[in-house]
């Protein structure tokens, strides 16, 4: 079953979005299954499936689910849609080639988990697919799959909005997300109370991924034990992943989480441009810590990254070739979550505009050895130190890249200019267009 695909079988058909394309391919067949079962057992099958999160954490979704309190109602689920981290762009695939996929995941979520009203926080610079959700979701109430009654055969109300953000990077931190919800400052809040237990208006809130939810059809269709299998260990099913940078063939690949990642490079994007040389890959999205050339013959599985000391993350494989020059990267990376700090946590909002100024002196020549050392003391200090997870992914990239890559800081110190000259690409170049070239994945 390796090459078995849950999630992009219908990519790339003529009208994959509309409705009867997808009732035609098997739609909502696993919703009116669904519908013939204790709910209970749904939960159950998404735990046999060993369904990770895919918007970054891997935890698993099925344990997740089961934080819910017994007792308490409202409840209600928020997808998290806010694909905002650099290098990451394979949730907008799922809504814009099959929404009605994410439609039936929400719908059979809804009805394991007794909810009746859902939320699709999207970025805000995704109008289009956002228009295309919208239209898949009224598609799905007019013809009565939601709404009073689900498939017109059962008695549960089910409403889903799709609410646009504004543009804020932060508002991908779950807690974040629904202080936005609730038309409030993207403000993290200190946790716990996680949101399962304390989340939107203060009521029970589940908070998954597009990938994750879009997942559950085809757990429920071919049940948690199949999804497992798929996959390895604690991590069942396929995963997409979003290659892009110096590559002949950048796009979203549908592997099994466990695929490798020197073959998803190598061989399925078609290798590095130009038979240069390969330098580092970011395996995980921006945030995720530089592997070396050395280090790529790995798992993409979620405990074989961490155990090659990065993270599969967010699925976001970013190649860089031997013409790269690494402080470009990491100069560029550090004003991006510069720019997107909340300013809540001061080593956050005071740490992430040091980084970047230290790193605009040693691109442009003008730093010492001793600021390549007081920029790591920098990133240390802020790590762990915030109450989410921004400081850390401002603070890892720097951590990774100067383990890795510190000879090129210190030779930018003692040239007082770039030794890659107007040429070493950053990061600006390297992740050029990939999301708008053609949707790549295995047969």
């Amino acid at each position: 079953m390796s090459d078995t695909l849950v999630l992009s079988s219908r990519w790339g058909k003529p009208n994959s979005a509309a409705l009867a394309t997808y009732r035609a391919d098997g739609g909502y067949q696993a919703l009116d299954r669904a519908l013939g079962m204790e709910p209970a057992a749904v939960v159950e099958e998404v735990k046999k499936s060993n369904l990770r999160g895919r918007g970054g954490a891997g935890f698993a979704t099925g344990l997740k689910w089961t934080f819910l309190p017994k007792d308490v109602r409202p409840r209600y689920l928020t997808v998290n849609a806010d694909e905002s981290e650099p290098g990451t762009f394979k949730d907008r695939y799922i809504i814009e080639h099959d929404p009605h996929l994410l439609v039936e995941g929400i719908a059979l979520t809804c009805w394991a988990l007794d909810i009746h009203l859902a939320y699709v926080y999207i970025r805000g610079e995704f109008a289009k697919q956002a228009r295309i959700l919208e239209a898949a979701i009224a598609e799905a109430r007019a013809a009565g799959i939601i709404g009073p009654r689900l498939l017109g055969k059962k008695d549960f109300d089910l409403e889903i909005h799709v609410h646009r953000g504004a543009g804020a990077y932060i508002c991908g931190e779950e807690s974040a997300l629904l202080e936005s919800l609730e038309g409030k400052k993207g403000y993290p809040r200190l946790k716990p109370p996680f949101p399962a237990v304390v989340g939107l208006w203060g009521k029970p809130t589940i908070i998954n991924n597009v990938e994750t939810i879009a997942n559950v059809p085809w757990i429920v269709t071919h049940g948690g034990e199949a999804f497992a299998a798929l996959g390895t260990g604690k991590s069942g099913g396929t995963r997409l992943f979003g290659v892009s940078g110096h590559v002949n063939r950048p796009g979203v690949y549908e592997k099994p989480c466990h695929y490798g990642l020197k073959k998803l490079i190598t061989e399925d994007a078609g290798g590095v441009l130009g038979g240069r040389a390969l330098k580092a890959v970011i395996p995980g999205g921006s945030s995720a810590p530089v592997l070396a050339a050395h280090e790529i013959d790995i798992s993409l599985e979620f405990d074989a990254v961490k155990a090659a000391g990065s993270m599969s993350g967010s699925g976001g494989v970013i190649v860089f070739d031997e013409s790269t020059c690494m402080v470009r990267v990491l100069a560029r990376l550090s004003k991006f979550y510069a720019e997107e700090s909340c300013g809540q946590c001061t080593p956050c909002r005071e740490g992430t505009h040091w980084m970047e100024g230290i790193l605009e002196r040693i691109e442009a020549g003008h730093a010492s050895a001793a600021d390549v050392d007081r920029l790591e003391q920098v990133a240390n200090s802020i790590a762990g130190n915030t109450i989410c997870a921004l400081g850390d992914a401002a603070a890892m990239p720097v951590q990774s890249f100067l383990k890795k890559f510190r000879p090129e800081f210190l030779a930018h110190a003692e040239l007082h200019r770039c030794p890659h000259g107007d040429h070493g690409w950053g990061l600006t170049q390297v992740t050029r267009d990939a999301v708008a070239g053609p949707v790549r994945y295995a047969r």
